[in-house]
């Protein structure tokens, strides 16, 4: 997909200015809500494991009762994680091919065909008629949208635009949204604010946004939802 960054510069970002940059606030606030952020990022994805559940796994506790896959999942989610708060805090994090390349290979280890690396062939996305792009696209694609992305002055709406971007995009075999979803956060979070935590409980809304998204080029009504939802789920954090 083209992200036109002059069409998104002119979404109206008044209601974002509530958020004062914060980075070691912003920081620690997503370190104490690590396992709430993998429990609904895999949630999400249709992992059956409870919160607790999860909880007690990333505590080195076996839980019975489950697929191995869904384990893998949790375990491969709080690995990347892991690695994002790495790269954030060695302000080594980029908004580049590889950086999300080494966040791809955590997220999917032994879950897609190939991890670590771009597909290599075509994918579908269930729900839509959208094709994604052809696999000798994507490099391309990816360099032109990151060049577009970082026009965005809004850090926020940056984020964001760069979740859809990838999810659309569909980089990987598997685990698009989930690496774009720790892309979107590390941009936030690298220029200090907190992060961006879909909730399991809006699964139906947000899957109802991103089949219109993909089936549309309406990236403006995807990214107004998303900073509405980043407003009601931070808000609280305004001093």
């Amino acid at each position: 997909m083209k992200i036109n960054s002059e069409i998104i510069n002119n979404i109206d970002t008044t209601n974002l200015n509530i958020f004062v940059p914060n980075k070691n606030l912003s920081f620690s606030l997503a370190k104490k809500d690590k396992i709430d952020f993998i429990y609904n990022t895999s949630a999400l994805e249709g992992n059956a494991m409870t919160f607790p559940e999860v909880q007690t796994l990333l505590e080195g506790i076996t839980v019975g009762g489950h697929k191995l896959s869904d384990e893998q999942q949790i375990l491969n989610q709080n690995r990347s994680v892991n690695l994002l708060f790495e790269l954030i805090e060695k302000n080594q994090f980029h908004i580049d091919k590889s950086t999300l390349l080494k966040l791809h290979g955590k997220v999917a280890e032994e879950e897609a065909i190939t991890w670590g690396e771009f597909r290599t062939s075509g994918v579908n996305i269930g729900g839509t008629d959208y094709r994604p792009p052809k696999a000798d696209e994507l490099s391309g694609i990816f360099e032109e949208g990151v060049k577009e992305i970082n026009k965005i002055a809004h850090p926020i709406i940056r984020a964001i635009t760069y979740f859809l971007f990838g999810a659309k995009s569909q980089f990987f075999f598997d685990g698009n949204k989930r690496t774009s979803r720790l892309m979107m956060n590390g941009i936030l979070l690298d220029n200090g604010y907190p992060i961006l935590n879909i909730k399991a409980k809006d699964k139906l809304e947000f899957n109802k946004v991103m089949i219109e998204f993909y089936d549309n080029d309406d990236i403006k009504k995807a990214i107004e939802y998303l900073v509405n939802y980043y407003i009601k789920q931070n808000t609280h954090l305004v001093a």
